[in-house]
């Protein structure tokens, strides 16, 4: 077995990584899918983030995470207390599903927050996806994000420098989604599969 982290930061690209690598053959972990599935309602996390934040940041019974978000990003404070909520959980659920992946399997987690967790070290190999900042913001505005927020979590994690000096691999997406494509390709034939075969 292989154990990869995917991370980049906030519109590098990385999703789409992890989106290519499963259609390819490995099982993808998403860790921002599971960091809102266990804080989600009726979670002991939910109970936690409540008692720790107060009813400012509840929506229609569940968390508002666009106010938990104006929150943990504007005070380094409580965004600790948010982390030493979600990840210790987000970690429990990762180690389930590779105690339960096969010898020859590729498991990929999508983690953006791996330098910033120290967390490197629990992956057999890393993968940063890059792209110039310019693009990322660009990108973002696409999805809808306005241009100060995105700035502002950009300022708020991991450098790309940082990144790249844990990367054991860095993907450059600053081009197509198919260049991607064929860059992901050559990287699970070339790299991932034999390494999970114990060929390498």
């Amino acid at each position: 077995m292989l154990t990869v982290a995917v991370t980049g930061g906030i519109g590098s690209g990385k999703s789409l990584v992890g989106d290519y690598l499963e259609a390819l053959g490995a099982i993808v972990i998403d860790s921002d899918q599971l960091a809102r599935a266990v804080i989600e309602r009726g979670t002991p996390g939910f109970d936690e983030v409540l008692s720790r934040f107060g009813d400012k940041i509840l929506h229609d019974g569940g968390i508002n995470r666009a106010a938990l978000g104006e929150i943990v990003f504007s005070d380094p404070q409580a965004r600790k207390d948010l982390e030493a909520i979600i990840h210790p959980r987000v970690r429990a659920e990762t180690e389930a599903v590779i105690r339960a992946a096969s010898e020859t399997s590729v498991v990929v987690n999508q983690i953006p927050l791996l330098v910033e967790t120290n967390g490197a070290h629990r992956f057999d190999f890393v993968i940063t996806v890059e792209a110039p900042e310019e693009l990322r913001i660009a990108r973002l505005k696409e999805r809808g994000m306005k241009e100060y927020d995105a700035r502002r979590r950009m300022a708020s994690q991991a450098t790309s420098d940082e990144r790249r000096k844990v990367a054991d691999l860095v993907l450059d997406n600053s081009g197509t989604k198919e260049e991607l494509l064929h860059h992901v390709e050559r990287v699970w034939q070339e790299v991932l599969l034999p390494r999970a075969m114990g060929k390498s």
